[in-house]
């Protein structure tokens, strides 16, 4: 787990739960579907989440449980219902003075990528010209990021409107 920007943590599923799950004061992004959404939802290890409200995004007090794969198809990151949720999320946690880890199974692509584009797009602590530029330097910050296609396949195409998005 790396602080990348005081307070806003990166790290990978056992830094929440051999770490970050015994701590108080904490809050949680789950960038990952496997374990915790289909924990929170009672539903089978491996199968499908049932369609409904909490589809996509379940919030547990300080935890943001995003039903989010690694998926190799952009289409997949629905922007809405996941990624603006959890960027909203992590600016309410800052708020409250929280530290926020934000994590996926790994610690290499949908997680770091959720924290890079918070970071470009909602505090300005990335360039925000492009996507490429971004993340050379969140590499020198966090030098596990290494995104699959889908999640960097999605920032490519929206990000010039992430980031027009949050200087609104």
């Amino acid at each position: 787990m790396l602080e990348v920007y005081p307070g806003l943590y990166v790290g990978n599923q056992n830094d929440y739960d051999y770490d970050v799950s015994r701590r108080t004061g904490w809050a949680v992004v789950h960038a990952c579907k496997e374990p915790y959404h289909s924990q929170a939802l009672g539903y089978p290890p491996g199968k499908s989440a049932p369609k409904g409200q909490y589809y996509y995004v379940v919030q547990l007090e300080n935890r943001l449980i995003l039903n989010m794969v690694d998926a190799p198809n952009p289409a997949f990151f629905n922007k809405i219902e996941m990624i603006d949720k959890a960027l909203n999320f992590i600016g309410q946690m800052r708020i409250r003075e929280m530290n926020t880890l934000i994590h996926c199974n790994q610690g290499e692509s949908r997680g770091p990528s959720i924290a890079l584009l918070y970071m470009a797009a909602r505090l300005n602590a990335l360039p925000t010209d492009s996507l490429e530029v971004a993340e050379q330097k969140f590499c020198l910050i966090y030098p596990n990021y290494f995104p699959k296609p889908g999640i960097r396949g999605h920032l490519s195409r929206y990000w010039q409107q992430y980031c027009a998005d949050g200087k609104q």
